[in-house]
């Protein structure tokens, strides 16, 4: 397993951690960031997408996989308005920190072990069900970008509801 590896997935979790740890404001830059870092991976990993046969099965369960659980992400991040500051904020605490950090350190056991514990039994997997290690490769940076833009995109709804409840209670208190 190479350092890009380890690289590209430590960015990833330190990115997300630090945009959505604590008492955050939900705002464009905040939102805008994990997107910009998936821009910037996927052009440099994702090579020969596969378009047909179970390489491309194995793509689309990884992208599957990487929304529900950028989805969960999300459920993990409550959103409220704060009068205060006319803003909505999120709170992730250690329960969203700790799914970000499995899911993370799952793949990078995955590609470690791939590499030193399990290779033969994968290539023999791979080959019988004829997936190409692009093919591998892309679903697990599909699922990691996945995750990233489901995060992202609930974020977003969550707080653009909370600040129109708040606009909505308003109106109707005055």
């Amino acid at each position: 397993m190479n350092a890009s590896v380890w690289i590209i997935n430590l960015a990833v979790l330190a990115t997300v951690l630090h945009a959505d740890l604590g008492y955050k404001q939900i705002a464009w830059l905040r939102l805008a960031r994990p997107i910009l870092l998936a821009i910037a991976v996927v052009p440099i990993f994702a090579k020969n997408i596969a378009t047909t046969g179970n390489g491309l099965t194995l793509e689309i369960a990884g992208t599957a996989a990487g929304l529900l659980l950028g989805l969960l992400a999300a459920a993990l991040l409550p959103v409220r308005y704060d009068t205060t500051r006319k803003a909505a904020f999120s709170t992730g605490k250690t329960t969203y920190a700790a799914l970000w950090t499995t899911v993370i350190g799952a793949r990078l056991l995955f590609a470690y072990a791939s590499v030193h514990v399990f290779p033969a039994q994968l290539g023999h997997w791979m080959a019988t069900n004829h997936i190409t290690p692009d093919a591998l490769t892309d679903a697990l940076i599909f699922l990691a970008m996945g995750m990233l833009v489901a995060r992202t995109a609930a974020l977003l709804g969550k707080g653009a509801r909370a600040t129109r409840t708040h606009q909505t209670t308003t109106a109707l208190a005055a």
